[in-house]
């Protein structure tokens, strides 16, 4: 592998082909970088293969097509914009940061967004890696996968798709992106030994699930898992199988051959009909969910990193203090929650005899709340803390370390609704504001409070990836989370390391279902 630096611009050789890279602010920055072959015509639906690689030099200094999606101009009104358009099935591609295109072998952070299994884009400003790869020399990369139908839907039963492709063509995805750069990240001045995957709400699900996969052993080092909603059940193949048939009645097609003649805009459209016949008053409702196949995913992700290979692989784990406004704090359907309405639905946790219990549980921890705050931090615990902290103790108690920490910021935007939202860390975990501008959850908050809070959050981020261990001269000690003192960091306008943070939550769960249906 060679490297020829311009003015401008920076060229690689890879075993696939010749990348030319752009100079971006004393970085080097590679966009749209292929890492399998482009999941189109009898690829689709189909595990991802190797790219075939291309002759002269690529030219990798625009961002390419984000994965196919629904998509609205300004978005959502908490994060603004969600996808990067222009959108594509030709997507299976990495956009990578470096310091140097050199031999330095830098410690490697891999990046998997969240989107809701149903979009978002490796792509968007807000997850540009210039920071990381500036403030913590390292190399960061950000992949574009498979999401929605075309992404969490598969026809294994189908003719001419051979039953061990499995039902999680995402999976498919990062598992090669994963490999992808462990055979040529050194050509980016990046160490393959010192992969550190990270991912934040359905990322880090994804993440979770590359940590035990068998495909991955031995090439994580570490992971980083920020708000993932590990308490979803996620569909049995035969669940799996009456929303594929579902979906094919809605696309008007019989066969998977039919299908794949389709053009990607039908696929999208007729997944928006799946996606409104599960559409209920409840956190979560979409058809689209990783699938336990036993072929692509044999455990679910909240399992995996307490089993096997993945014991041997570093974690830090959080998540946002209000995980669950983000679902449904702006609707006013929520708004007129009654309290016996919420008392039934806790009920689905606890029984019926500790419902009355749970809801002045939920109710003590927060003065003043009404019913739909206290379903709200129901929700957040029952995808979100809760199974976070199962995770964590049973790290502890095999004896690995695994780090904890809560963000707590809340946002004052929406009349303070939100509080500390899902999503709301990511600009300080990232530390660049401002490509976040668009972002209306950021309103209000006080520049001083947050650039100290960034810093503490990224800094920590680049400690752990550089050494499996997030604590820097910026942090008050953080120990790892151990049976005892429970250690959790509380990100906050007041950085503190606090003894069992979320023991309340804990105790109160303590026998509950693993999730519940969430409809309330």
């Amino acid at each position: 592998m060679s490297h020829s630096p311009g003015r401008d611009h920076v060229v690689v050789d890879l075993p696939a082909g010749r990348l030319r890279g752009a100079v971006e602010d004393g970085l080097t920055v590679f966009r749209a970088v292929p890492y399998a072959a482009p999941p189109v015509g009898d690829l689709r639906w189909r595990p991802a293969r190797p790219h075939p690689g291309w002759t002269g030099t690529r030219d990798a200094r625009a961002d390419g097509p984000s994965a196919p999606q629904p998509y609205r101009e300004g978005g959502d009104p908490v994060l603004g914009g969600h996808g990067s358009p222009p959108f594509d099935e030709d997507c299976l591609t990495l956009n990578i940061w470096t310091p140097a295109a050199d031999g330095a072998r830098r410690p490697v952070l891999l990046w998997i967004h969240g989107g809701g299994f149903v979009s978002g884009s490796g792509s968007l400003p807000g997850y540009s890696g210039a920071t990381f790869a500036r403030d913590g020399d390292l190399v960061f990369v950000s992949v574009n996968y498979r999401v929605g139908p075309l992404g969490y839907l598969a026809f294994p039963a189908e003719e001419g798709s051979p039953a061990d492709d499995g039902a999680n063509p995402w999976l498919t995805d990062q598992l090669r992106a994963l490999c992808w750069v462990r055979e040529n990240i050194a050509a980016f001045g990046g160490d393959p030994e010192l992969i550190t995957v990270a991912g934040q709400s359905g990322g880090a699900v994804s993440t979770a699930a590359l940590a035990g996969h068998p495909e991955a052993e031995g090439l994580i080092k570490r992971v980083i898992l920020q708000s993932p909603p590990l308490g979803l059940d996620f569909p049995t193949p035969e669940a799996h199988q009456e929303r594929v048939d579902a979906y094919r009645d809605l696309a008007g097609a019989k066969t998977v051959a039919e299908l794949r003649a389709l053009d990607w805009p039908e696929l999208i459209d007729a997944g928006l009909g799946l996606l409104a016949r599960t559409v209920r008053w409840g956190y979560w409702p979409t058809p689209f969910l990783p699938v336990v196949d036993g072929v692509t995913l044999r455990h679910h992700p909240a399992d995996i990193l307490t089993r096997g290979a993945a014991t041997g692989i570093d974690v830090m784990i959080g998540w946002t203090r209000e995980e669950a406004t983000f679902g449904f704090a702006l609707d006013e359907g929520y708004a007129t929650a009654t309290r016996d309405r919420v008392v039934d639905r806790i009920a689905d946790t606890f029984g019926a005899g500790r419902a009355p219990e749970g809801y002045a549980a939920y109710a003590r921890a927060r003065p003043g709340s009404r019913p739909a705050d206290v379903l709200m931090d129901l929700i957040t615990d029952e995808l979100f803390r809760v199974p976070a902290l199962r995770l964590a103790e049973a790290r502890a108690e095999a004896g690995r370390p695994v780090w904890a920490y809560q963000f707590d910021l809340p946002t004052p935007a929406h009349e303070g609704r939100l509080g500390a939202a899902h999503c709301l860390e990511l600009p300080f975990v990232f530390a660049n504001f401002d490509q976040w501008a668009h972002a209306p959850f950021l309103a209000g908050l006080a520049p001083a409070v947050r650039d100290g809070l960034a810093d503490s959050m990224h800094r920590a981020w680049i400690a752990f990836v550089r050494t499996g261990d997030p604590n820097h001269a910026g942090l008050p000690r953080w120990d790892p989370y151990a049976a005892g003192e429970r250690t959790t960091m509380r990100f906050d306008a007041v950085v503190t390391a606090l003894a069992d943070l979320a023991g309340d939550a804990r105790i109160l769960h303590e026998g509950s279902a693993h999730s519940p249906d969430l409809m309330i």
